[in-house]
């Protein structure tokens, strides 16, 4: 008998399933908190240079001490990084008269005044990361994802090497700590350092879950499990943008998005370790122990434990490495071909959750209107996928993801946010299933690492506006047609039990 078999007798969707599923929903609540978190974080308020008091300003209104000291842009709005180098008095008889004709232009000497009225305090005020040095703004996310595709690596390995409950819980413990030690960041340098290993640690948390899931339910339930975590990020997504909305100063928001890993910390306790993991190690005392928990907890009474002894039978091949991932024909196609759809599933949706400004919305309603619209785009997809297959869904919901981006409208461009978030549900379900267990979190390291790749690459797209305003988006939609094409070569997994061994993924060829 096989591992599905097994958990069907002991009950394949039972109460057991139900409370680990609602244990692996706070990792996934928690991480938009993190992974989202740089729209407020490093958010920049209006600005404009320091001008410093001279005794010719005694008697002008503070309007007036702007019109001679700061020069106006082509919309007649006060520059944010620019001053006249010495007070322009002729515009006080003369306002209208072109900025252009002013002896001399200089950059901001004394500073910036920041506008207050949204934010308390940002990375950007905090360290005045504007004008010229805006892409050190920019920067501190791609240094978290950066830690994120380190850890994708660390964890991948880690967690096939030494379980998933125990990565889950260094994971969550390392969050914890990074987190607490960012919100007291006394320089640039140890925030970027401090949110690069916070990314590196929380990646645990991303890689673990939807796996750990998987391997507990049954095949008719698959779908349903990956759907319903799913849900809690969109879910989280919203939440990050309650707690932003009430929290302006970053110091204190970054201590308000790492506390609850103290609860998910705690909740490690009543989680189980993975039963096919332990029987693909040959641990089989510890998987007869939460085999025989499942069952109980599920009503089995009659559930034989002697049974889970033909399980293990040519199930252990000796240790793997990402080096495996590649090794065989069918093996090297699912992770290039997955690679490259993690990419541009992930750089699709961060290029549209880091941008939330320019939809006609406020910064805390685009974000909570970006998690909600995700929700029904999930429900969407556990009918599309169980209806048509992993395969077309995943390619088409990226395509059209894409396509969307192509239109950046507040309208289409929602609706391209739930095209993108459908294609993130999708290949965490996917690539979960095409992986065998021995494999599953070796492979799911390396997509993870393709995928914080694109979410890298994905803030500093951000910059090239300065060479074509349209280009970040051009690019966005290119990407995520090309990548989405990729996913038509993979081979189907609806309705097929998970790969125990790369033996049975050769056999899909």
């Amino acid at each position: 008998m096989n591992f599905e078999d097994l958990l069907c007798e002991a009950g394949g969707f039972g109460k057991f399933q139900i409370l680990t599923l609602l244990l692996l929903c706070l990792p996934r609540l928690f991480l938009p908190l993190h992974f989202l978190l740089h729209n407020f974080l490093a958010a920049t308020p209006a600005h404009r240079c320091a001008i410093l008091h001279q005794d010719g300003f005694a008697n002008l209104t503070e309007a007036e001490v702007l019109l001679i000291s700061i020069p106006r842009d082509s919309e007649e709005a006060f520059s944010s990084c620019e001053m006249f180098s010495e007070p322009q008095f002729h515009l006080l008889l003369n306002s209208s008269q072109a900025s252009t004709n002013a002896t001399s232009v200089q950059r901001c000497q004394n500073g910036w005044v920041y506008n207050r009225s949204q934010f308390t305090s940002t990375i950007a005020t905090q360290w005045d990361l504007v004008c010229e040095q805006k892409e050190l703004n920019h920067a501190t996310a791609t240094f978290f994802f950066i830690g994120v595709m380190l850890g994708a690596l660390i964890f991948g390995y880690l967690s096939d090497r030494f379980g998933r409950k125990t990565m889950l819980l260094v994971s969550y413990m390392c969050t914890l700590i990074c987190g607490m030690v960012s919100s007291a960041s006394v320089t640039y340098s140890m925030l970027a350092v401090m949110r690069t290993l916070t990314g590196m640690s929380i990646c645990g948390l991303s890689l673990i879950v939807v796996p750990l899931g998987m391997e507990w339910v049954d095949i008719q339930h698959r779908t349903v499990s990956g759907i319903i975590t799913s849900i809690f990020w969109s879910l989280g997504n919203m939440l990050l943008a309650l707690i932003a909305y009430l929290v302006r100063d970053w110091r204190w928001l970054l201590f308000a998005a790492t506390l609850p890993c103290a609860v998910g910390l705690v909740s490690v306790w009543w989680l189980p370790e993975s039963a096919r993991w332990l029987l693909a190690k040959g641990k089989l005392k510890e998987a007869r122990k939460h085999l025989q928990a499942c069952a109980k907890m599920n009503g089995r009474k009659e559930f034989m434990l002697s049974k889970t002894a033909a399980v293990v039978e040519q199930k252990l091949g000796g240790n793997y490495s990402y080096v495996s991932i590649f090794r065989t024909p069918m093996l090297r196609k699912i992770s290039f071909c997955m690679g490259a759809v993690w990419f541009g599933v992930a750089f699709s949706y961060y290029g549209m959750s880091l941008n939330i400004s320019g939809f006609g919305l406020s910064m805390y309603m685009t974000q909570f209107v970006f998690g909600a619209i995700e929700i029904p785009a999930k429900l969407i997809v556990y009918l599309v996928v169980n209806r048509f297959g992993r395969k077309q869904s995943q390619a088409w919901s990226l395509i059209l993801a894409g396509l969307s981006l192509g239109i950046l409208r507040s309208v289409v461009a929602i609706i391209g946010k739930g095209f993108s978030e459908a294609a993130f549900t999708t290949v965490f379900l996917y690539s979960s299933e095409l992986y065998p267990t021995v494999l599953r979190q070796n492979g799911q390291g390396y997509c993870a690492f393709m995928a914080r790749l694109g979410g890298s690459v994905a803030p500093l797209v951000f910059m090239l506006d300065s060479l074509w305003k349209l280009l970040p988006q051009v690019i966005y939609c290119i990407m995520a047609v090309l990548c989405g094409s990729a996913a038509f070569f993979l081979p189907e997994t609806l309705n097929t039990e998970l790969p125990e061994t790369v033996e049975d993924v050769e056999k899909r060829r």
